[in-house]
């Protein structure tokens, strides 16, 4: 079931119909175990595709990368059927920065949530945004 928020923002999508919508959510003081596992970042874009009904289209990218220490850390992405799941996991503040665009019509409230809380981010910030 979606929040009265979600609800509101997909009614108003349907209303708009623009080309995509797409969501920023910024985690700060996640679980730097799991922001750093490679396996569990891959499983959180499983689920997370599962809860938002996308389709993956291939395998999710993960690499682990940086030479400077403040960006430093695993990089993902997945292309979907209607887009693109991607995200920055920085070492050495444990934050992440993630995006989710697509041209289907997701619940962004939910999403956002079910990212902090597998992560368990203690702070986040989130921005949707429609693509005209």
């Amino acid at each position: 079931m979606e929040n009265k928020k979600d609800l509101a923002v997909m009614n108003r999508y349907k209303k708009q119909n623009p080309w995509g919508m797409s969501m920023n959510v910024d985690l700060y003081d996640c679980n730097p175990q799991t922001l750093r596992d490679a396996k569990k970042i891959k499983q959180f874009v499983d689920e997370l595709c599962t809860m938002i009904k996308v389709k993956k289209f291939g395998e999710t990218v993960v690499v682990n990368f940086g030479e400077d220490a403040r960006v430093a850390g695993f990089s993902m992405t997945q292309l979907i059927e209607t887009s693109l799941v991607s995200g920055h996991f920085a070492n050495q503040t444990n934050a992440i920065y993630l995006d989710i665009f697509s041209c289907k019509a997701y619940p962004p409230h939910r999403a956002a949530e079910f990212c902090k809380t597998f992560f368990e981010g203690k702070k986040m910030h989130t921005k949707v945004t429609f693509r005209k």
